[in-house]
């Protein structure tokens, strides 16, 4: 994977592109011109591991509230805006981290220019953000329908709009709620524009299918080495999209620290309740501040040996069974019901 090819950009003081990591953004759910309300959410979501957050600026008393925002906002903030290149100008007064557009739905080039000076007097970075829906007619009747090609085109476009008015400072995103429509735009975009990629699966559905959606989209493009901020798009509470790509950035050997958690499938050999018990330890070291990888598996042979890397672990037997670390047995004949409570207790203590 080589992520140095695109060029690197600031987002209030977080770096994307050119080889920086990889970041994690979500987009707060709140009404904006709610400062308190909106601001108590980037915090939980900040608490989460979220690296950028995203907030909607429909209208003037979103805008509004953005000056409050900004004196409080406890990550780098970018506004989203459509339509309105007043309310762009507005954040960037306000002092955004970025601007989220669509140069093609604001106007006229004056009104272009007016955005992109705004920002570069801030050094503020503009995202481009080009999907499905917002593809406009003659490419849907020039590609006969949404394409990788179409975005792409689009997209190119609408870098040569800021491009045109001597702004540089540039990321873009291409994305689409069909997973190999969006992987084979993503893949263009790469090979066309140096531009920094934030990649993610528009639309992408609920907390099950949206996962599964963003996991295999995002994650084929990061494992190519394209990508270099993501946001998962769920259905659901924005903490569970920061949960979602941070997972994703682990899978992929993109992100180091917190909690590792692996467990094996259930088979007739098992004899405790391996899923029950699963789940309850998942969700009981989900919250460690350990960089540590914990193991649940189900019977001797999935045990100690198969899991031999992991940190901590227990191997279940009939109706009780064994704590391991890195391997080796540390106490056997754990009663089922108490296996929880002795791994933790294991955890804390060493």
């Amino acid at each position: 994977m080589n992520r140095d090819a695109t060029r690197r950009i600031d987002v209030g003081g977080v770096a994307v592109g050119g080889g920086a990591a990889v970041t994690v953004q979500s987009m707060c759910n709140t009404k904006t011109q709610d400062a308190q309300a909106t601001l108590a959410q980037m915090r939980a979501l900040r608490a989460a591991g979220c690296d950028i957050i995203r907030v909607a600026v429909p209208n003037e008393d979103a805008a509004a509230a953005l000056p409050a925002i900004m004196a409080q906002a406890p990550m780098p903030v970018v506004a989203d805006i459509h339509f309105d290149h007043r309310l762009a100008i507005a954040a960037a007064e306000a002092g955004v981290s970025a601007v989220r557009i669509n140069p093609g739905n604001i106007g006229s080039r004056d009104r272009v220019r007016a955005v992109a000076d705004a920002c570069r007097e801030r050094g503020i970075p503009i995202r481009i953000g080009v999907n499905t829906g917002s593809l406009e007619k003659r490419l849907l009747e020039k590609y006969g329908g949404p394409t990788a090609e179409a975005l792409v085109e689009s997209a190119g476009d609408e870098i040569e709009a800021l491009r045109a008015v001597g702004f540089e400072d540039i990321a873009l995103s291409v994305k689409a709620s069909d997973v190999p429509l969006t992987v084979a735009a993503y893949r263009l975009a790469a090979e066309r524009f140096d531009c920094p990629l934030h990649v993610g699966v528009t639309e992408a559905g609920t907390s099950y299918g949206g996962l599964v959606n963003s996991a295999v989209g995002i994650g084929t493009l990061l494992m190519e080495g394209i990508g270099d901020t993501i946001r998962v798009s769920l259905t659901a509470d924005p903490a569970e999209e920061v949960k979602a790509g941070l997972a994703i950035l682990r899978a992929c050997g993109l992100r180091k620290g917190g909690v590792r958690f692996v467990s094996c499938p259930t088979c007739g050999r098992t004899r405790i309740d391996l899923i029950g018990l699963a789940k309850r330890v998942e969700q009981a070291v989900s919250g460690l501040d350990r960089d540590i990888t914990v193991a649940v598996m189900g019977c001797e042979v999935n045990g100690p040996g198969e899991a031999r890397e992991a940190d901590y672990g227990i191997a279940g037997g009939p109706g009780f069974g064994s704590l391991f670390v890195k391997g080796q047995v540390v106490k056997t004949k754990v009663p089922e019901d108490r296996l929880l409570g002795e791994l933790m207790a294991l955890i804390q203590s060493t």
